[in-house]
Parts: C-alpha cells; sequence; structure tokens
C-alpha cells in the first residue's frame, strides 16, 4: 500500500505530541523518525515555578502576559495541586492580562479572566511592539515563559523601566539519552533524512546544540537545495522558525499553527521535491526520497547505491569523478566503494545502460 509520502523518511523532533504527528505522517506513507530534542519537567515539582506563583500571589502584576495556551493552563493546574489556585487567580485577575495569540487568548478565558489585548497572531513581535509602546515605568509586567530565554520579553520590560516576572511554567532539559538525536544528526549530515519537523523554537536550538561539531555540516545540509539532496525544515509557525531563518535555512510552514497542518503541509511539500528523469533507453526514473521508481514500479536501493544515484541526478548529466561520488558515501569509504555502488546501483535499477562509464573521468547518468 502507497500512500502520498512513500519513499520519503520525515524526523520528528517533538516530544509533546511528537507520536501524534508521526503516526499523522505514517499514515500518509511516511517512514518517520522519531527523536525528540528536549524533555519537559513536570510542572507540579518545579520548584523554580512555584516560587514565581508565590512572589506574584504576595505581590500581584499589574499586567500578565500569557504566551501559549498549554502552559497557562499547565501553570493553573499546577497552582490548584499546590492549594494556590484561587490566590493565584485572584492576583492576576487584580491585573491586566495580555495574550500571544488565539491558543493563550482561549486559555485565559476558559481560566475565568478577561484579557485587556490579544495579538492578532501567535509572533512575538506584536507582544514587544505593545510593550514598547506601553508606559511600564514602575509596572510589574509577569510574563509566561514559553521554552527559551530568547523567547520571552524581558529585556523589552526592563529597558522601558518595569520589573520584570519571569514564569517558567516550561522547563526544558536535555534527554536523559542523546543518542537518538545524535542518530537523527549523522542522517541529515549524510542526507538520509527527507525532512525535519519542528515544533517549537527551543527544540531547534537544542538539535543545533547537540550537533556540537557537526552544527556546520547540518546546516549545509537544511540549506542544500532538494536537487542536490538538501532536508527540508517544516516549522509549525514563526516563531518556531526564528532560529532557523536566522541561520538562512529555508522553512516551510503551515498557514495555521497546528499539528495536522504541518502534517498536511509536509505531504503537499515533499512530492514536489522528487526528482524525475527519462533515461536514453526510454526508461522514466523517480526518486522518492529513500525509494526509487522505474516506469512506476519500486524498485528498492540500499543506501550506497541511493546516493550515487542522487549525485548524480543533481549531475543532469555530467560527469563525475570519482572522487567526487565518494563524498556521497560514509566516511572511510574508497575509490573502489564508488565502483561497487555503481555496479549495485545498475543491477539494482534493472538498467546496465543507466550509468555510463567514461574512462579515466568517471560516471555519468546516460539520460534522453
Amino acid at each position: 500500500m502507497t500512500g502520498p509520502l512513500t519513499g520519503y523518511t520525515v524526523a520528528v523532533t517533538a516530544q509533546r505530541r511528537g507520536e501524534e504527528l508521526a503516526a499523522l505522517l505514517g499514515r500518509r506513507g511516511a517512514k518517520t523518525v522519531l527523536a525528540p530534542v528536549l524533555r519537559m519537567v513536570s510542572l507540579p515539582d518545579d520548584q523554580a515555578l512555584r516560587a514565581a506563583t508565590v512572589e506574584l500571589i504576595n505581590d500581584p502584576p499589574d499586567v500578565t502576559i500569557a504566551t501559549t495556551g498549554i502552559g497557562f493552563r499547565g501553570w493553573l493546574a499546577a497552582a490548584e495541586g499546590w492549594g494556590l489556585g484561587e490566590a493565584l487567580h485572584a492576583a492576576l485577575g487584580s491585573g491586566r492580562v495580555w495574550c500571544r495569540g488565539p491558543k493563550a487568548l482561549g486559555a485565559v478565558r476558559a481560566a475565568g479572566l478577561r484579557e485587556e489585548w490579544s495579538a492578532p497572531s501567535e509572533c512575538g513581535w506584536e507582544v514587544s511592539e505593545r510593550l514598547r509602546g506601553e508606559p511600564l515605568s514602575g509596572q510589574r509586567v509577569a510574563v509566561q515563559l514559553h521554552g527559551d530565554p530568547s523567547d520571552d520579553f524581558t529585556d523589552t520590560i526592563r529597558s522601558g523601566g518595569g520589573h520584570a516576572v519571569p514564569i517558567p511554567v516550561y522547563r526544558w532539559m536535555l534527554p536523559t539519552d542523546i543518542t537518538p538525536v545524535r542518530r537523527l544528526v549523522d542522517q541529515v549530515c549524510l542526507r538520509r533524512i527527507d525532512a525535519v519537523t519542528f515544533t517549537s523554537a527551543p527544540a531547534v536550538n537544542a538539535l543545533l546544540r547537540i550537533a556540537g561539531d557537526q552544527r556546520t555540516e547540518l546546516l549545509a545540509a537544511l540549506r542544500a537545495p532538494a536537487d542536490d539532496g538538501g532536508v527540508m525544515a517544516a516549522v509549525v509557525g514563526p516563531v518556531t522558525a526564528a532560529p532557523l531563518t536566522r541561520d538562512e535555512v529555508p522553512v516551510v510552514m503551515p498557514e495555521r499553527a497546528r499539528l495536522g497542518s504541518l502534517a498536511r503541509l509536509v505531504t503537499a511539500e515533499l512530492p514536489g521535491r522528487a526528482s524525475r528523469l527519462t533515461l536514453a533507453s526510454g526508461h522514466t526514473v523517480e526518486l522518492r526520497g529513500h525509494l526509487v521508481m522505474v516506469d512506476g514500479q519500486v524498485q528498492p536501493l540500499p543506501p550506497a547505491p541511493m546516493a550515487i544515484l542522487r549525485a548524480l541526478s543533481a549531475a543532469k548529466g555530467r560527469v563525475l569523478t570519482r572522487t567526487e561520488l565518494l563524498r556521497c558515501l560514509p566516511r572511510g569509504c574508497d575509490r573502489h566503494a564508488v565502483e561497487m555502488a555503481v555496479t549495485r546501483l545498475r543491477d539494482g535499477l534493472g538498467l546496465r545502460s543507466c550509468v555510463q562509464t567514461v574512462i579515466k573521468r568517471g560516471y555519468r547518468l546516460n539520460l534522453l
């Protein structure tokens, strides 16, 4: 059974709802790699959040900024568990409440609080602009953080003369075992992943941090065009996209910041990145991620011949030397490995004439 994503490998970096996203993609035919790059500390066990909550109860804020729906609901639920629910509700209700987008707004209203203002979208810059236009001198502003210190608005508040009270609703930590993430970094660098999905900016930052000395190679794979085996970065929204765009990584994102919308976007985008070739023999070859179709029929190929086919396809009939093709194979391979991979490619496709040997130069695809 095939689907629109058959042949493609998609990585899911989310912990929360990661399995749900993987299932959505899997039902469309994708092979998924689940590698959560962060884990969240349980809110009831978070002493930093409890201390901030007690501070606000004792000295209520003039303004509270709710940044995410799930985070705001989790905060109130944690306070209820500590026996501080009513006191926190009263403290927040005594001041003004701002919301970063519709999901935070929904959580605020569900809690029985009323907002003074809500950003039209979930973009942080809209909240920052609102803060810069407010007389903040002497004001206490509680900011619900949403995963990464670089994402909050505390600097803007302080520069305006206000007192920022960060509320660490999300506490992200690296996974206990980062082996799956390191393996994902290796696979992206080798361009054996077709797309990586991100649902939060902290996840992007964590992946780049874990990459370490492979960061440059990882970014190169994410920046590369599709016909050069580039890995597509799919993000849920503009806040998540920010760390990637700062590193000049092209991203795709849905119009609505929803998990289902992200899955539909990947489903729409990846097939358009397929490479279609017509050989001199008249046969058609289509590269769909890790899968090859010859005249509409699936022809499985191992990783090394697949890497050679990708490189030759990107060359569009130009001759590639053995040295150039060697760069497509895993580290430690020699020139003989290139010859073996070409032989396996010809045998795997069942088309001996598909790759032409150019004496003393290298190999090229025998295109129409």
